[in-house]
């Protein structure tokens, strides 16, 4: 069966307060989730200037 995820999850911290860090398997682009009770948010995981961070697709395909 094809695997039809296109985000997979990375990096996972917390269990109250969560941090996790999800890729697009399509464009590479990391993003970062933020839990802490019922309320949570998702960005795109930026560099120091500014610009997304991008995991080349070899990498996510290694994991």
């Amino acid at each position: 069966m094809k695997d039809d995820k296109r985000f997979i999850r990375t990096y996972v911290q917390g269990a109250m307060n969560v941090t996790e860090i999800w890729v697009d398997k399509t464009t590479g682009v990391n993003y970062i989730y933020h839990a802490a009770g019922n309320s949570g948010g998702l960005c795109p995981l930026l560099d120091r200037e500014g610009k997304p961070v991008i995991t080349s697709i070899s990498e996510i395909y290694e994991k």
